[in-house]
């Protein structure tokens, strides 16, 4: 979740959206992102919206405290079900990010999705995922987060390398994290995904192949892998602009990612977006999937976005703000935009060309269909899936990935 909001109309007090939001809601999937905006240590690379105690000191008080978040969280929960009134669709996925949502107690996270479960009802097969640094979990936490309605959590690994995660300001322990799949394995939980992070200023070809061997070793049914993208504002990119360590170039995140596919396909994973891998189809990302289809979710938290029938809105960014405007009954958005339909078919296209089974080629006007030929014909575009109406990327096209979308926006 970036730090940064986007401009837009003013929100509602009351949250309300325009009735045509709505319309058809029935037929479209809904899911729960809730974010919980602490951490212990801020990571040099990070840009997200997230605070540690000392960011918070003096700024908002006891309504920025993490001790009464989960409250404050359900609250807007509570706000979601009087917005979207009497919609009568269960939740299909939750997700809880971060920030660190394991520095809360169990039970907090398990009341926050006790709270969606009580006002919204939860899918028989809903998927249910909270991210979780390797340091901040341990056996007992796990289970009683499974015990609690929780089936799949994702950690933070980045690196098996110690030199790697020092530059990122990681503080977990090389090999923490691979323990962190047997003990959520042993808890019960039916999915674990493990993030990575290459491209990394001092991390070498060797690194990231020990970092991948270590990751598919421990077992998880999934994989992300990301490019490391040098924030401004960051320690990091302070670092890099004092010449205290290099940046990363491009070529570099091209061999690198290759490096992925090769040794992850190898391993039994298939990717099905351009930075993620999967071992069977069950081990999918439900969630990240409503973002990339365009389907609805409400996002609570501070800076979260949501996106419901065509609007997006967004959320105040500090904790305290947030919280003031939950205790005072009003709505905790700071602005929102109504998209026209030309911006939904181009935000199709950005999102779905990534996903494995690519986007409709209906989608694309003649000038971008224009660009499809010439992409198949540079090998960027798969031949079999064209001829049947889908522009599916190949590995080289995935490279390319950005390039190709602008192309075929047009």
């Amino acid at each position: 979740m970036p730090s940064a909001l986007p401009d837009g109309e003013p929100m509602p007090v009351d949250g309300a959206l325009p009735p045509h939001a709505l319309a058809g809601a029935a037929g479209r999937p809904l899911g729960f992102y809730l974010h919980v905006p602490y951490c212990a240590t801020r990571c040099g690379y990070c840009d997200f919206n997230t605070y540690t105690a000392s960011e918070l000191r003096g700024t908002g008080g006891v309504l920025a405290s993490r001790d009464n978040y989960a409250d404050t969280l359900v609250e807007e929960i509570r706000l979601a079900r009087k917005v979207l009134g009497d919609d009568p669709r269960q939740v299909r996925t939750v997700f809880v990010g971060g920030g660190t949502p394991t520095l809360l107690p169990a039970d907090d996270l398990v009341r926050m999705l006790g709270a969606v479960r009580e006002e919204f009802g939860l899918a028989d097969d809903a998927e249910i995922t909270t991210e979780a640094n390797p340091e901040s979990v341990d056996p007992a936490y796990l289970a009683e987060l499974r015990a609690g309605g929780f089936n799949r959590v994702s950690f933070g690994m980045q690196s098996a390398r110690r030199h790697v995660l020092k530059v990122l300001d990681r503080t977990h322990t090389p090999g923490r994290p691979e323990a962190c799949v047997a003990e959520a394995r042993a808890a019960g939980f039916e999915h674990v995904n493990l993030d990575l992070i290459y491209g990394t200023p001092g991390e070498s070809d060797d690194d990231w192949r020990a970092s991948l061997d270590a990751a598919i070793g421990a077992g998880p049914d999934h994989v992300s892998a990301y490019a490391l993208i040098v924030e401004e504002g960051t320690q990091l990119a302070r670092r890099i602009r004092r010449g205290e360590v290099p940046m990363t170039d491009d070529d570099v995140h091209a061999d690198r990612y290759l490096i992925a596919d090769e040794v992850l396909a190898g391993a039994g994973y298939e990717w099905y977006e351009v930075s993620n891998w999967a071992g069977s189809e069950s081990g999918r990302c439900l969630h990240n999937e409503l973002y990339w289809r365009g389907a609805d979710w409400w996002g609570a938290g501070p800076g979260a976005h949501s996106h419901v029938g065509g609007v997006r809105w967004w959320n105040v960014k500090h904790p305290g703000a947030y919280a003031a405007a939950l205790a005072e009954g009003r709505s905790p958005g700071a602005g929102r935009e109504v998209l026209p339909g030309e911006d939904r078919r181009v935000e199709r296209v950005l999102l779905e060309l990534r996903l494995r089974e690519g986007c409709p080629l209906d989608l694309l006007r003649p000038q971008g269909l224009a660009a499809s030929r010439r992409a198949l014909e540079d090998g960027l575009l798969e031949p079999g899936p064209y001829e049947a109406g889908r522009a599916v990327l190949t590995l080289r096209g995935r490279l390319l990935a950005d390039a190709v979308v602008r192309d075929l926006v047009d």
